[in-house]
């Protein structure tokens, strides 16, 4: 019954937001920015005022945005309750010598099934209209998440859960590197130099980490260096031209990757677990912590990640660093209690010194503060001036600066990005 009624509280939620058009069309039609080019009949508006991310209105209650505030709750409380029936379903069905990778696929056929239900059932949310070429190009994304599932899976089994979040914590460090090393990357120096305690950190846990294993720590961080080619691949995949339309929202792109990963990790099941794979299913049906943790497990993990991104897309980088050092804290004192992990001072120690890690670097600039400034915005004078000055015109400041893509005109050329990420056009009548 509390699984039922945590599901249904949170598909609500998440339907409530994947359902809201989409704020590049819901500004369109508002017309808070206009272009007229035909005819030679130009008017520019000024720029509207920046609403909230992720697009609609704040449902405030005594200024409390409710919406956001139960986006946090839900993705603590399902994170925290994944983390849990995770390691009882783990401990149950014979911890690391019994069916970890197995334990891992079928939580993603879970999220699978619970996708086809979100797409069948009435309202909750619309079928993407991705191409084949779409779904090819989310393999990489999709596998670099399967592997990283699977390991962050094998890491609990192989040693305590408050131990592995330790090591997940220092996921910005493998990001760092990955991103330096494969994908050209800069980071700054101060970026860099907030890496030493998180490392450090980790260090310390692991000397007077009682159920310290090897295979816990290299599975761990395994999962994090899969993490951090996910978090780039996602990157390059959201800059295909158009895959954003067709998908239809981030609950739809969660809900793909999840069923290819799910698709990619069976012949990995079959090849490690495969023969006794009829073993867990006896264990299955036979005992219900195995069956009724795995379940649940499943759901708590899909629906707790995509809360999380719809949580991401509503908050600024700062709240996102203090919400995820907030719930790294959350889970790793709240699996020790619950299974009695040792909470050892060192241990405590290397915990808070690694988080406390993890919140400067997300807190430190990506790059050093001594970089070109982006020019201003054209005031609307200078750009209806150029708008209709015949013959050929170019004005160098930018014209429009925002989330919302400006109408297509052969006339405009996208000259580069803010440093929020929008793009910036600049008006080229030559």
């Amino acid at each position: 019954m509390k699984t039922l009624v945590v599901v249904a509280l949170v598909a609500a939620c998440s339907a409530s937001q994947l359902n809201q058009p989409r704020p590049a069309i819901a500004a369109r039609s508002q017309e808070s920015l206009a272009l007229r080019l035909r005819g030679g009949n130009s008017v520019v508006t000024t720029a509207p005022q920046a609403s909230l991310r992720g697009g609609g209105s704040k449902p405030l209650f005594m200024g409390i945005d409710l919406q956001l505030f139960s986006y946090f709750a839900f993705w603590y409380l399902l994170n925290y309750f994944y983390s849990i029936n995770n390691k009882l379903c783990l401990n149950a069905a014979g911890g690391k010598a019994g069916f970890p990778l197995t334990v891992s696929t079928m939580q993603l056929g879970v999220g699978v099934l619970y996708s086809i239900f979100a797409w069948a059932a009435p309202e909750m949310r619309t079928v993407p209209t991705v191409t084949m070429d779409d779904v090819v190009s989310m393999i990489p994304v999709s596998f670099c998440a399967a592997a990283a599932h699977s390991f962050s899976v094998f890491a609990q089994s192989a040693g305590a859960v408050s131990f592995a979040m330790i090591v997940k914590a220092a996921e910005p460090a493998f990001a760092a590197i990955v991103g330096t090393l494969f994908y050209g990357k800069t980071i700054s120096s101060s970026k860099w130099a907030m890496l030493v305690p998180v490392i450090g950190g980790v260090i310390l846990a692991s000397v007077k980490e009682l159920d310290f294993a090897w295979s816990a720590l290299i599975t761990a961080s395994l999962a994090n260096l899969f993490a951090a080619f996910k978090g780039n691949e996602n990157k390059k995949l959201m800059d295909t031209p158009g895959i954003r339309d067709r998908l239809g929202g981030v609950g739809n792109q969660f809900a793909i990757t999840t069923i290819l990963s799910f698709l990619i990790s069976l012949p990995f099941l079959i090849a490690k677990e495969g023969a006794k794979f009829g073993q867990f299913v006896d264990l299955f049906k036979t005992n219900p912590v195995v069956s009724s943790n795995l379940i649940t497990s499943g759901l708590y993990f899909y629906l707790y990640n995509e809360l999380a991104t719809l949580t991401i897309k509503k908050t600024s980088a700062t709240t996102q660093s203090v919400a995820n050092t907030a719930k790294r804290v959350i889970v790793i004192v709240g699996s020790a209690l619950a299974f009695g992990e040792s909470l050892e001072a060192m241990k405590m120690l290397g915990c808070s010194i690694c988080i406390g890690g993890v919140f400067a670097y997300s807190l430190v600039p990506r790059r050093s503060s001594n970089t070109r400034a982006h020019p201003p915005l054209a005031t609307p004078k200078r750009a209806a001036a150029a708008l209709l000055r015949p013959g050929c015109s170019r004005l160098r400041a930018p014209l429009w600066a925002g989330p919302v893509e400006m109408p297509r005109s052969s006339r405009l050329r996208r000259a580069g990005h803010t440093p929020e990420g929008h793009g910036y056009y600049l008006w080229d009548a030559c």
